[in-house]
């Protein structure tokens, strides 16, 4: 029986996975997700399942699949996935390679534990309040304004959950405690964060994937170009230079917290103190993990090799070209409805030596037609909204 590699969401991050794969020759990969991807279009995979958003409904399938595979290598894409799989863990059993430390991976996943960790080791972190209940909102009058607050943890599936929120001054958290409160009481907790000030290209990245055994096999380092929506928001353009210091804290934190599989801790240049200030720990494949592998580094066959048994070759990342990796739906949407945003916009999609596209393959052009026409659709549905003064 052959193996397979099974890629859980089939958005940018899944469709980036299914390629650096296809490209290392893995012949069987499948793709699990809730609604038809761009992942699921790709001509790179042997199927496809729509399926519910549930634990129970993920262990299904992967037990139907087991059926016709010795061992199934597990790539999830977002932080649910992560939760569903380590509810499931152990029925899943070890036909199944699952790329997290099940033992600690609540812990992980949580904001605060990984400011906490930070503390420990002496890497810069943003000043941070713990917000637990209602009456620990209060406690982010003792950061200076403005601040930020997100969710400690991504747990956010079908709540309609914000992903981060610029508080300016004091007085704007009465507002925020109305929006935050019905979260307070379902259990969901926040933290609140001083601003680092700066644009959405000082912000950096190391990945890599660290085995079960505690050895980091393979990494890379990177910065985000751009961002979409504006500063908060997620990849829209990056490319292939950091400083080494952010290989030294991405390393330090994720062998301290004996994290297993692919992992990407991301941190913000503060210029005020010059130093480098962990913003969040992901444990899965990012929006921009393509990078990796356009720059020699491929982690998504690091872990298949691992998960198999096989000795991952080591890889050297090509830090000489220039390398811009970049999401066109992303970057036209800021071209459009962001400000002074063309020299950004020009230097971003022409400004390596290398410039790639997220989803453009000319061998596999389906996932960028329909990219293409959600493009589109963005685009018309932004500008009703604004005509319409909402």
């Amino acid at each position: 029986m052959n193996n397979c590699a099974l890629v859980l969401g089939g958005y940018i991050n899944g469709l980036s996975i299914i390629r650096e794969l296809h490209e290392n020759n893995v012949k069987d990969i499948w793709v699990f997700d809730t609604i038809r991807s761009i992942g699921t279009r790709s001509n790179k995979i042997n199927g496809y399942k729509i399926i519910e958003e549930s634990s129970s409904s993920l262990l299904k399938h992967i037990e139907e699949l087991k059926n016709s595979y010795q061992k199934i290598v597990l790539y999830p894409t977002n932080d649910n996935h992560l939760e569903q799989l380590l509810e499931i863990f152990d029925q899943l059993g070890t036909s199944c390679f699952l790329p997290f430390n099940e033992t600690n991976l609540l812990d992980c996943l949580n904001k605060y534990y990984q400011y906490q960790v930070c503390e420990n080791l002496s890497i810069p972190y943003p000043k941070t309040k713990h917000i637990r209940s209602i009456e620990d909102i209060s406690l982010a009058n003792d950061l200076e304004f403005p601040i930020i607050i997100k969710p400690s943890s991504r747990d956010d599936i079908g709540t309609n959950l914000f992903r981060s929120i610029l508080i300016s001054e004091p007085k704007e958290l009465h507002n925020i405690e109305k929006r935050i409160t019905p979260f307070l009481s379902k259990g969901i907790q926040f933290i609140a964060s001083e601003y680092i000030p700066g644009n959405d290209d000082n912000i950096y990245a190391y990945t890599a994937y660290r085995s079960r055994q505690g050895i980091i096999l393979n990494e890379w380092i990177g910065k985000k170009l751009s961002q979409y929506p504006n500063l908060f928001g997620v990849f829209s353009s990056a490319t292939n230079d950091a400083p080494e210091i952010i290989a030294e804290q991405g390393r330090m934190l994720l062998n301290e917290m004996k994290i297993y599989g692919i992992a990407e801790p991301e941190f913000k240049y503060d210029s005020r103190d010059d130093t480098y200030k962990l913003t969040e720990i992901n444990l899965r494949s990012m929006m921009w993990h393509r990078l990796g592998a356009l720059s020699g580094v491929n982690l998504q066959l690091t872990q298949w090799q691992d998960a198999l048994g096989h000795t991952p070759s080591p890889n050297k990342q090509n830090l000489t070209d220039r390398i811009h990796y970049i999401y066109f739906k992303h970057e036209i949407l800021n071209l459009l409805f962001r400000k002074n945003y063309l020299s950004n916009f020009t230097h971003n999609l022409f400004g390596g030596n290398i410039n790639r596209f997220a989803t453009f393959s000319i061998n596999d052009m389906k996932p960028f037609l329909y990219d293409f026409m959600a493009t589109i659709k963005s685009i018309l549905s932004k500008c009703l909204t604004r005509l319409s003064g909402k």
